[in-house]
């Protein structure tokens, strides 16, 4: 299965993600001192929080795929595509993954949402943020490096801003980044893991986009995030 690998190019696969850390660390550094760095790492501190949110986020996107292919199946009449091998990447690959994961969460949740959340809704903040992030990717997709091959351009948008969306959700709730990071990472590993990549055909990612997308709304109607509080809360602990 060719999506499931990276291109191997890691200056600029991994290099990005560390340039963007450093130069928010500099930015914070200058705008708001040690004590701004301190607390943009705080919430990776927070660990002491109810089992169900680890396994939620263990489990969140994995389920939304197996949704996806059990929709892909039942629509073709094919139950074999059901019938597939999860694919286990190696512990390189996942280190990579996890530090791509750890890397969005300080940058787009951590700082990005927060901040905005000040002036406007969490809601309207995550789809900013999502959109950012997708135009952050753009460049990887178009050549084609550092992401998983010929992926659309609709789909990601979709698929990032739910990404954004629910890691909001479970940072709002939890107010641990460690929380963010399995939901992002497993978001990551699932797209690796099960055969829901644009070259599994039948529409399966843009069907996994739209599913994480809709879910992603349900939960922000039903649990709205209030990123303040939980900004406040976390500053009372410490």
């Amino acid at each position: 299965m060719k999506s499931r690998g990276l291109i191997d190019f890691f200056p600029y696969t991994n290099g990005r993600f560390y340039a963007l850390m450093f130069l928010l660390l500099f930015i914070v550094k200058i705008t708001k001192g040690t004590d701004g760095i301190k607390n943009l790492f705080r919430p990776m501190l927070i660990w002491k929080v109810h089992p169900k949110w680890y396994l939620f986020g263990l489990l969140f996107a994995f389920s939304i795929g197996l949704l996806t292919l059990s929709i892909v199946a039942f629509y073709n009449g094919d139950m074999s595509i059901l019938d597939f091998e999860i694919y286990i990447p190696t512990l390189k690959f996942t280190l990579f993954l996890l530090s791509w994961a750890f890397l969005g969460e300080v940058v787009w949740i951590g700082y990005a949402v927060r901040e905005l959340s000040k002036i406007i809704k969490p809601f309207y903040a995550s789809l900013i943020i999502g959109f950012v992030w997708s135009l952050w990717w753009l460049p990887s997709v178009f050549i084609n490096v550092g992401v998983i091959e010929n992926l659309p351009v609709w789909p990601l948008f979709l698929n990032m801003m739910g990404a954004a969306g629910m890691c909001t959700i479970v940072y709002a709730k939890t107010k641990s980044g460690l929380c963010v990071l399995v939901i992002q990472s497993m978001l990551n590993m699932s797209l690796v893991m099960l055969p829901i990549s644009p070259d599994a055909g039948d529409n399966t990612y843009p069907i996994f986009a739209v599913l994480y997308f809709l879910i992603m709304l349900i939960f922000m109607y039903f649990m709205p995030p209030k990123i303040n509080e939980a900004s406040k809360e976390l500053k009372s602990v410490y």
